[in-house]
This record gives structure tokens, C-alpha cells and sequence, in this order.
């Protein structure tokens, strides 16, 4: 049956993913082709790490791109074409490149600037992020009432959160949701307060490499993270790319519409296993699989 793709977003990566698609001939040429935009060897990362180098926002995000798109292509040779896709943050990059929006070169080059963007950002204007887990609208709310910036970030599934902002108003916002007996709060391991105004500083120049760039009408419809709704036109698509910066990715928004619009069947494509369990969280009715390693892939064609 026909699925709709979703594409993972930093936090997914893993050392060692692709390293078992070397021997795919597209993988080969994929990563060969990465490595003359991006300027360094995206795969000797993805690979063999470390950790600690996967991890920097710069490197994350192409990996994690790279690897989708990767998947994406390997599920095509098979005659496995999706009707809808999504991408959850970064992922929706992957989401345009699979719907025949952006090239992978053209969209390569506007994540490297939007990767390295974002790092910036969070040096000149430093932020963090937390996870919130099992608080109510009005909880959420009153926990992110705070003298600095903090802002919903990921609005993933029901009772799963994700904030971000400036340290201290984070950290105070941790502390709140404790008095207020929230189940869980945690400080995430990142390197900026990505979805969130501290962002701003990305924003002049991720607009000047979307604006170098050629967009195609949709082949299939792409729920963007800003509106949870697919775009209806090439500027709207471009416009929503930038406005994704500083504002929430609405997950469960977009979920909720595309089973709205008729779609019940999955394929989280790209590393990792996070939007198989968001999706879980928000709707079990739903189908939902992945393909994220060679073996799943083959299981998958079986």
C-alpha cells in the first residue's frame, strides 16, 4: 500500500549510520557529491564519528540529510513512491527533495548554510532546549511565563514537548515544571535554542541561499512544520522554510491532518526510530514503519 514518508530531524543521528549502504551504488555517488558541496567527507563522519563531531549541529544536519535522502532513493529503485510527505524540522528538506521541490544539490547547499547558520546563532545569541514531558496546555503555558525568552519548540505528540530559549530562562523553566509536579524535565544536549526568536540571527542568510535556488511545484502534497498544512505554491514553500527558524515545528498538527486528509499509512525514512514513536504517541490507529539501516530495507521489500 501507498505510504507517506516521513523524514526524520537532528537528534536521530547515530555513529555508524550509512556505513552499511556503502556498497549501494547510489549511496556511493550520493556521498561522493555531498562531499564536493559540503567541502569535507560527510561519510568518514557519518561512519566512524566520533560522537562528539556527529553531534555539532554543521555535521548533524547534513548527515542526517545525506542518509534520508539516501533511503529515499534506494525506496524509488524499488518502486516504493510516497503520496504525501513530511519532515520534522530539518527532515523537511529531505520531505522537498523526495517530492521533487528542491534538487539534492540545491537542497544540500541551503542545509549546509542553514546548519552552520543555526551553530552561529547559537554562539552570538546562546540558548538551550528542554524536554517536557506530561504537562497540560496550561502547564505549558505557565511554565514558559518566564522574565527571558522561552517558546514551545517541538509540539511532537500529546504531553511531549520540547522548549527553548535563553539558559537561564530554560533552566528556570525546568525548575517550575518540577513545583508544578510535571513529570518529567529535562535538559536536551544542544547547541542553540533552535525554533525559537534566538534564531533570528539565521535568518538573513538562509533567506539568501533559498533565494539562489529553484523551486519546483510539488509532486506530492508536503506538510510544512509551520502551518501543518501542505503548501499550495512555490513562495508559500520558500516563505515557510524561513519562518521554520523561530517558530514550532507542529508534529502532531501534522499528523493529525494528514489522517484527516485520508492518509493512514507510514515510513519514518532516514536513521533512527523517533517519529515511529511520536507517531505512536499521537494516533496508534495509524501504521507506521522505517527504514533507517540496509536490514530494514530489505525486511521492508519482503
Amino acid at each position: 500500500m501507498p505510504k507517506v514518508f516521513l523524514f526524520p530531524g537532528q537528534g536521530s543521528q547515530f555513529v555508524g549510520m550509512g556505513k552499511d549502504l556503502a556498497d549501494e551504488s547510489p549511496a556511493r555517488d550520493i556521498y561522493r557529491r555531498a562531499q564536493e558541496i559540503l567541502g569535507f567527507n560527510i561519510a568518514e563522519i557519518s561512519y566512524f564519528g566520533p560522537e562528539e563531531a556527529l553531534k555539532q549541529t554543521q555535521n548533524t544536519q547534513p548527515a542526517i540529510f545525506v542518509h534520508s535522502v539516501i533511503l529515499d532513493t534506494l525506496l524509488k529503485t524499488r518502486g516504493e513512491t510516497p503520496v504525501a510527505a513530511a519532515g520534522h524540522s530539518l527532515g523537511e528538506f529531505s520531505a522537498l527533495v523526495s517530492a521533487g521541490v528542491l534538487s539534492f544539490e540545491d537542497a544540500l547547499r541551503i542545509v549546509k548554510v542553514r546548519s552552520e547558520e543555526m551553530a552561529r546563532a547559537g554562539t552570538v545569541a546562546p540558548g538551550s532546549m528542554a524536554a517536557v514531558l506530561g504537562a497540560s496546555d496550561s502547564q505549558l503555558e505557565e511554565i514558559c511565563d518566564q522574565e527571558g525568552i522561552v517558546v514551545p519548540a517541538n509540539l511532537n505528540a500529546p504531553g511531549q514537548v520540547v522548549i527553548s530559549g535563553a539558559v537561564d530562562a530554560v533552566q528556570n523553566a525546568i525548575e517550575k515544571a518540577k513545583k508544578l509536579g510535571i513529570r518529567r524535565a529535562l535538559p536536551l544536549k544542544v547547541s542553540g535554542a533552535f525554533h525559537s526568536p534566538l534564531m533570528l540571527p539565521a535568518r538573513k542568510a538562509l533567506k539568501e541561499v533559498l533565494d539562489t535556488v529553484v523551486f519546483h511545484e510539488p509532486e506530492v502534497p508536503v506538510y510544512q512544520n509551520v502551518t501543518a498544512r501542505p503548501a499550495r505554491n512555490k513562495a508559500e514553500i520558500r516563505k515557510n522554510l524561513i519562518d521554520q527558524l523561530e517558530n514550532p515545528v507542529r508534529w502532531m498538527e501534522i499528523i493529525k491532518a494528514m489522517k484527516s486528509d485520508g492518509f493512514t499509512d507510514f515510513l519514518e525514512v532516514g536513521p533512527g526510530k523517533v517519529l515511529q514513536g511520536l507517531n505512536r504517541r499521537i494516533d496508534r490507529e495509524l501504521s507506521i514503519r522505517g527504514v533507517g539501516t540496509l536490514e530494514e530495507l530489505k525486511a521492508y521489500e519482503v
